[in-house]
């Protein structure tokens, strides 16, 4: 499923106002930016509008500000940030309301290849009930609509589904169609073999993916959290590890699901267990390596054990093309996060294309050093599994067909 929508190459902004909604919902701590990862992504598109000659005007939602300013919640260090990133100014047009005076007269203001930063979209309480008065005060600023924010691609808002309905011209930036093409093709269009491994906590998070991937992969690799479900459901005894039995029939019926298309779903055969779950979270804990179907009554597995840890890498080793997402165990925990260092391990030492969705994954992929060895890696957690499940994207829905 290539991308059949109009992008940022098909269009010229040149003179033209052009709204571009971007994904700045950065991590701050005391007014400071911590990762600008999401920032950096952002600049291809950005300075491609700006050489076009466009009046470019960013938005961006930041936190959950909950439809009503929080200073602390300011888009003010994402410009200043940004300034510095692009090597020109960005201006910064605060407004409680967001389209407000300041938004207008900067906006007037503007010369071609100039940009403007407007406040956090959701300021505004019709931004994440897509309320018709905020999508059409983001576009009476503009003649152009751009969304290149993947991150929020699952959730039809204002500022990404409302305001293109309102204008003829609705395109997709850079980072967006490199998202829609790693993962539209890794799910569709694969290079066998292809290898899904899954991780988290839950198995209720990942139901329909698990049910989706089981029909395009050759290969479901499961850890994490949700792993003991699985094994609870083939009869072992998994102590006080973290169970959904009301999960237990759904995970009976993908492995039977399995068996039928003649696909490998691999299950941890060892696991690191320990007393209880650390606390804090990074603490250092006892633990010890046990078989899967023998871990003791009073004890909770907290990673994959070593030789699953081999399994997986192994499995790894003759794909072609995988997708990763959700760790193999509590990473935050150095000693727990051996199981998830090995599949990362083993996903740099491969040539195959390796796609990491977003959320927990790829933050333990950039913890672990190892994002510069990945194909790609989302900036979406949400919209990456939304995508790995089969759904359409309202956030990429909205944009022009070519």
């Amino acid at each position: 499923m290539g991308l059949n929508k109009k992008s940022v190459d098909d269009i010229n902004v040149k003179g033209l106002r052009v709204l571009c909604r971007c994904d700045f919902n950065v991590p701050l701590k005391d007014g400071v930016i911590t990762d600008t990862n999401r920032l950096t992504a952002a600049l291809p598109t950005i300075k491609k509008l700006i050489s076009d000659g466009g009046k470019v005007i960013l938005c961006s939602h930041l936190g959950k500000p909950k439809g009503e300013p929080k200073p602390e919640l300011s888009l003010a260090p994402v410009a200043a940030k940004l300034t510095e990133l692009l090597g020109r100014e960005v201006k910064f047009a605060p407004d409680n309301e967001v389209v407000g005076p300041n938004a207008k007269a900067a906006v007037d203001a503007m010369k071609d290849g100039d940009v403007v930063l407007l406040e956090n979209t959701r300021y505004r309480k019709e931004e994440t009930k897509n309320g018709e008065e905020f999508s059409k005060d983001l576009a009476s600023l503009c003649d152009v609509f751009v969304n290149d924010a993947f991150g929020t691609a699952h959730r039809a808002h204002c500022s990404n589904v409302g305001v293109a309905q309102l204008k003829d011209t609705a395109a997709v930036g850079y980072l967006m169609q490199k998202e829609i093409n790693f993962l539209g093709n890794a799910v569709e269009n694969p290079d066998r073999p292809f290898v899904a491994i899954l991780g988290g906590a839950k198995v209720a998070d990942k139901l329909n993916v698990i049910s989706n991937l089981l029909e395009k992969c050759d290969t479901l690799i499961i850890g994490g959290g949700m792993a003991y479900t699985f094994l609870k459901a083939k009869g072992c005894e998994v102590g006080t590890s973290l169970v959904d039995d009301t999960k237990l029939d759904y995970c009976k019926e993908m492995l039977e699901k399995a068996e039928k298309l003649g696909k490998k779903l691999l299950l941890p055969v060892d696991t690191t267990i320990a007393a209880a779950f650390p606390s804090p979270i990074d603490a250092p804990i006892e633990t010890e390596v046990v078989a899967s179907d023998a871990i003791p009554a009073d004890k909770m597995g907290l990673d994959i054990g070593t030789k699953t840890a081999e399994l997986y890498a192994d499995a790894v080793k003759s794909a072609k093309t995988v997708v990763w997402n959700g760790p193999m165990g509590v990473f935050e925990n150095p000693i727990l996060a051996k199981g998830t260092l090995a599949v990362a391990q083993a996903l740099a030492d491969t040539d195959a294309t390796t796609i990491i969705g977003g959320g927990d994954s790829a933050a333990a992929v950039n913890q672990m050093g190892f994002g510069d060895k990945m194909s790609h890696i989302s900036t979406g957690g949400g919209a990456s599994l939304e995508f790995l499940e089969g759904k359409e994207l309202p956030g990429v829905a909205a944009a022009n067909d070519k």
